[in-house]
């Protein structure tokens, strides 16, 4: 049996089906809407993280850019040391190795050990300032020792050759110590920092006054409160094994050197 239905009834149905598409097309489009502004929002984010890291890098290359300057720079100012010291050093191993089987060197040795304290005696007082008393009293109780009738002509020239071996070790080592230094006409109580035969700085107790020794004028330099000041507090640290070993931006002056 057919069931024929009103044509108002047939026009109901329609319009309900079409209600129903649109009201799903517009449910799946506000979905679709939402993932779009979700993924858009995170596009942005990522971008700005991007964007950040960026300008990050770029401050860490220039940074490393202007230390690498410095770094060539004292890489050549240290090679044409150690260049000196070693030449010296191959000197002095030859004279040691000929010592024992030279009578004749034998008799040279005190002529030779007090020449060699000469020229160690004007090296400290051309040097940089640090521990100056300490290191030419060295060289006094070495070169008293060369009168005494003690010790062997061996034994005295392995004591000049000691000077000789700790002064080189200086060149390759960090250290920190107390004294006095003139400041504004009083003596004040501070402690110096050295960094091989680079530099040499000094600081007093409370950190408000800081300088460097300038290897041209052959005076001490006042440093501005900042980053050398800074600087110099933590290398003192360092060289006191309170703090870890880093990169410094102290103020390096290079002796000129003499055509």
């Amino acid at each position: 049996m057919r069931i024929i239905l009103p044509k108002a009834a047939i026009a109901g149905v329609f319009v309900a089906t079409q209600l129903l598409a649109v009201s799903v097309g517009a449910a799946e489009v506000d979905r679709v809407l939402k993932v779009g502004a979700s993924k858009t929002a995170s596009a942005q984010s990522s971008q700005k993280r991007i964007d950040k890291l960026a300008d990050q890098t770029y401050d860490i290359l220039q940074d490393f850019r202007i230390v690498n300057k410095e770094i060539e720079g004292l890489q050549v100012y240290n090679a044409q040391l150690e260049k000196q010291l070693e030449n010296q050093q191959q000197t002095m191993n030859d004279i040691a190795d000929s010592i024992e089987n030279a009578t004749v060197i034998e008799r040279q040795i005190t002529p030779l050990s007090i020449k060699m304290l000469d020229a160690l005696e004007q090296f400290v007082n051309l040097d940089l300032p640090f521990q100056h008393d300490l290191r030419l009293g060295s060289i006094a109780q070495v070169r008293s020792n060369l009168e005494a009738s003690r010790f062997s002509s061996a034994e005295k020239f392995r004591q000049v050759l000691e000077l000789y071996d700790i002064e080189l070790e200086y060149g390759n080592t960090i250290s920190e110590f107390s004294g006095l230094l003139p400041i504004d006409g009083q003596e004040r109580q501070v402690t110096f920092f050295r960094v091989g035969r680079i530099a040499l700085l000094y600081q007093s107790s409370d950190q408000s006054q800081s300088g460097v020794w300038d290897a041209r004028t052959k005076e001490w330099q006042p440093l501005p409160s900042g980053e050398y000041r800074t600087a110099t507090a933590k290398g003192i640290r360092i060289a006191k094994k309170q703090a870890a070993i880093g990169v410094l931006n102290l103020p390096i002056s290079s002796p000129e050197v003499a055509q």
